[in-house]
């Protein structure tokens, strides 16, 4: 049975709620939007995020995401729908989710280095942070996705 939501932080914290929709905002900028879905969907499924799942998977199909791309992304290793950049994201995705298990290996980050400059391996290494740090917020407040509150949401970030 699905829990009730626990607590809204966007009202009962709104500056730090701000800040992460702020970040996300920079990170958005300055990464692919078709590789930010994969990334951010990938780490929800690993988590077991039912809220980001939902909320990057309508984002990534409303941005064009073929659905055969999303429904593979469990078995990326060993698909064939999948890039070498998208392949080396999605290792250091999962390096850093999994962080305990193994750290970030060098081997990770050598591929990163292969096929991203230094700034991209920066924000790819934010998005994994800051998606890791959302999953952990959603399960811990049982968000239920909502598309109209996401959509409100988004509103309290100051547009430049």
């Amino acid at each position: 049975m699905v829990e009730q939501p626990r607590m809204n932080l966007a009202e009962m914290m709104p500056d730090a709620f701000r800040h992460l929709l702020a970040i996300d905002g920079l990170i958005s900028k300055n990464l692919d939007h078709k590789l930010s879905h994969l990334v951010k969907i990938r780490a929800s499924q690993i988590n077991g995020c039912a809220f980001c799942l939902a909320m990057h998977t309508d984002a990534a199909l409303q941005e064009g995401e073929r659905p055969e791309r999303l429904f593979a992304l469990p078995a990326w290793r060993e698909s064939p729908l999948f890039e070498k950049r998208e392949r080396s994201a999605l290792t250091w995705l999962e390096e850093i989710t999994l962080i305990a298990d193994h750290g970030a290996s060098a081997e990770a980050y050598e591929d990163l280095g292969q096929n991203f400059s230094q700034e991209e391996i920066g924000w790819l290494t934010m998005l994994s942070a800051l998606i890791n740090s959302a999953n952990r917020l959603a399960i811990a407040s049982r968000l239920q996705y909502d598309p109209g509150l996401v959509e409100a949401a988004k509103q309290l970030v100051p547009q430049d």
